[in-house]
């Protein structure tokens, strides 16, 4: 398929966007807490959505933007949510069909946030090994915010990902506002090892036949 590839550094928005010659959406990706737009995973993941047919645009966070290394700050993760929230407003006016946002991890986290803050500011939400809790921790649940997402979400997870088990995930998808399809990779950790485990390809077989359509009817009754 053929496809262009384009680079945004402006206005706070760091972006690597690649599209193919007819878009049939777009997909906002932000990356896990200890890297970057350039991750290998983001890059399986861009590939096979692609050749979906779907645009792919993937940011660097403020944090990261700011230093090459480190994690990102607690304190500010509010800035990286307002990064995302910048990206999407780029990226909307030339955006084709549905926009979904989500992310690695952190990245995914920082999206589902911006999702239930604002539920009008996409039409679904994809996150890939969404940190359910610390690993160890499962009574620090990250899920206050997963009954104010209503746009429809797909989570990939890892069997073996100790940022949540299985049996965990099927309870937390209960709470969530809309429509949502978990995703389980088998023999694969919180990385979802790109390099061997088809997260990419499963993953945008998965948004081409349940994300896609039920993002498109979700845009189409708001």
């Amino acid at each position: 398929m053929e496809h262009s590839a384009s680079h945004i550094d402006a206005n706070g928005v760091r972006a690597d966007i690649i599209a193919p010659e007819r878009p049939r959406g777009t997909v906002i990706l932000a990356h896990g807490a200890g890297s970057n737009r350039s991750s290998a995973l983001l890059r399986v993941l861009s590939e096979a959505l692609v050749a979906r047919g779907l645009v792919v645009a993937r940011i660097d966070l403020p944090y990261r933007q700011q230093r090459p290394k480190g994690p990102p700050s607690p304190a500010r993760s509010g800035a990286d949510r307002e990064g995302i929230r910048a990206a999407v407003d780029v990226l909307r006016e030339s955006s084709a069909g549905p926009l979904i946002i989500g992310g690695q991890s952190y990245g995914g986290r920082q999206a589902s946030m911006v999702a239930a803050e604002d539920p009008r500011i996409c039409d679904g939400l994809l996150l890939t090994s969404y940190p359910l809790h610390p690993p160890g921790k499962p009574e620090k649940a990250r899920t206050e915010h997963l009954p104010q997402i209503v746009a429809p979400t797909l989570i990939v997870h890892g069997r073996s990902d100790a940022f949540g088990t299985s049996d965990e995930f099927a309870d937390a998808i209960t709470l969530f506002g809309g429509p949502v399809r978990l995703l389980e990779i088998e023999k694969a950790d919180h990385s979802l090892k790109p390099d061997r485990s088809g997260v990419g390809p499963a993953t945008a077989a998965a948004a081409d036949e349940w994300l896609l359509p039920a993002a498109i009817t979700f845009g189409a009754g708001r």
